[in-house]
């Protein structure tokens, strides 16, 4: 077990490319922290990884909240004494072309997807910076590299989180924290299981490998960058989209 004790903070884990890395990382023997707006979604997944024999506790927080998320970072703090790992996955979409979007979507888009990450690691890298030590994972999108009609909030939020990435690693490093972002294509989830066959197939066109990733695609990544093999890779984006944006 490569992550044998260590305490894994993961946010929007009640479903989806968070419930796998959840998942994931407690298989691999870590104390993973669930962490999601919605406490019956989040305590649901503390208490499936609980069942699989592994070890979980489930907080509900609003990231777009610094007081929220310094009052949870001390609750784990008071059990734990750290958080080894950080994986930043909270995102929403609301899409719509530029002329009719809202200045409410582009706001709350803008806060869940990248306020969030800077509220989350603000307070997280405070811990890591004390131990000396520490590996954050930021999920941003193919969309913030490539761009995508009706999509111009989105894209903008998951372009910053790849800028405050590389900046974010450039801070860290001299203390031994790494900071890498994936950037997913189109993940077998929830949102993608809606589309209809005529949008799946058009997409399907456009991947090289001719199918949908899967959850466990993002979640062995994630793994990788946090554990000792990627002690030398920071401030990095590892593109995982079946080739899509080649």
């Amino acid at each position: 077990m490569r992550f044998k004790d260590q305490v894994v903070l993961v946010t929007g884990a009640s479903r989806g490319i968070g419930k796998a890395i959840a998942v994931t990382f407690a298989k691999e023997g870590a104390i993973v922290i669930v962490v999601g707006r919605n406490k019956e979604s989040t305590d649901k997944i503390r208490d499936e990884i609980i069942s699989a024999g592994h070890r979980a506790e489930s907080f509900d927080c609003d990231v777009t909240d610094l007081k929220k998320v310094q009052e949870i970072v001390n609750k784990i703090l008071d059990k734990y004494k750290t958080i080894d790992i950080l994986i930043n996955n909270a995102g929403i979409t609301k899409d719509n072309l530029l002329l009719r979007m809202s200045e409410s979507d582009w706001d709350d888009v803008m806060n869940v997807n990248l306020r969030g990450v800077f509220n989350c690691t603000k307070v997280v890298t405070k811990v890591m910076l004390r131990a000396k030590k520490g590996r954050i994972v930021n999920i941003s999108s193919i969309i913030g590299i490539t761009g995508n009609t009706g999509q111009s909030n989105y894209a903008a939020s998951k372009a910053g989180v790849i800028g405050f990435t590389k900046s974010v690693a450039i801070e860290m490093a001299s203390r031994g924290i790494t900071v890498n972002a994936v950037a997913p294509g189109y993940i077998e989830t929830d949102m993608t299981a809606q589309l209809k066959d005529a949008a799946r197939d058009g997409i399907l066109k456009n991947i090289p490998l001719r199918r949908l990733g899967k959850t466990d695609d993002i979640s062995n990544v994630c793994l990788f960058l946090a554990s000792e093999e990627a002690s030398y890779i920071t401030g990095q984006t590892i593109v995982v989209d079946g080739g899509m944006a080649i």
